[in-house]
């Protein structure tokens, strides 16, 4: 065996499968192979599988390993899957529960966290950067709705949910309804009026198409 070759070759006595393998050991492998050597008489020499000399011998020298990648039961679904993250705040066991609704798919609660954690982060960095407007005591009231989906004699079933915060103090009151038409708006203000039992100086809202004209 060439003197060089066998320099750069370290003493490894157990067969370490499809692990890395150093620079040097690769150029050895190419070496023996043109000096002759079989793929099984070098994986002995070098003390890993033959499957690892023929990767490298194909790829013509080191290259880095990239372990093949699995098919997920998640892949394709990452659109949906943000939206419902982003819908219900983070929850992402509501998630796991919808995608069994939905979808068919039956999956730990794990599975879910593991895909939407870049999204997590992402929510959670949008709260630090999100500074709240005070407001004094009794100034104003924000309301705005919501949906979610709800399990009712078996049947999932969409709920809009009225949500109306104080500014100060951020007390919440919330109202189910079965739709988002201006009755369940004004319904929901009369209902956060009565648990309150005041009337701010003002009631801020986005632009509801239900009480918006222009």
């Amino acid at each position: 065996m060439d003197e060089d070759v066998m320099r750069s070759c370290p003493d490894h006595a157990v067969d370490r499968g499809e692990q890395m393998r150093e620079p040097d050991e690769v150029a050895a492998m190419l070496r023996l192979k043109a000096l002759g050597w079989g793929v099984r008489r070098i994986a002995r020499e070098l003390g890993c599988s033959h499957m690892t000399v023929r990767r490298y011998l194909a790829a013509g020298g080191w290259t880095a390993y990239q372990k093949p990648e699995r098919p997920r039961m998640l892949d394709g679904l990452e659109g949906w899957l943000a939206e419902r993250f982003r819908q219900h705040r983070g929850n992402a066991d509501v998630v796991r529960q919808e995608l069994a609704r939905e979808h068919g798919l039956v999956v730990s609660l794990r599975t879910v966290e593991r895909a939407v954690a870049p999204l997590r982060c992402s929510l959670q960095a949008e709260a630090r950067a999100t500074v709240r407007f005070e407001t004094p005591p009794g100034r104003q009231l924000q309301i705005d709705f919501g949906e979610t989906r709800v399990v009712i004699g078996g049947e999932a079933t969409r709920l809009y949910l009225f949500v109306a915060t104080l500014g100060y103090s951020r007390r919440c009151y919330v109202q189910a309804f079965r739709h988002e038409r201006q009755s369940a708006w004004f319904d929901g203000v009369e209902g956060a009026f009565a648990h309150f039992d005041g009337i701010p100086q003002e009631v801020l809202l986005d632009n509801a198409r239900a009480l918006v004209d222009r």
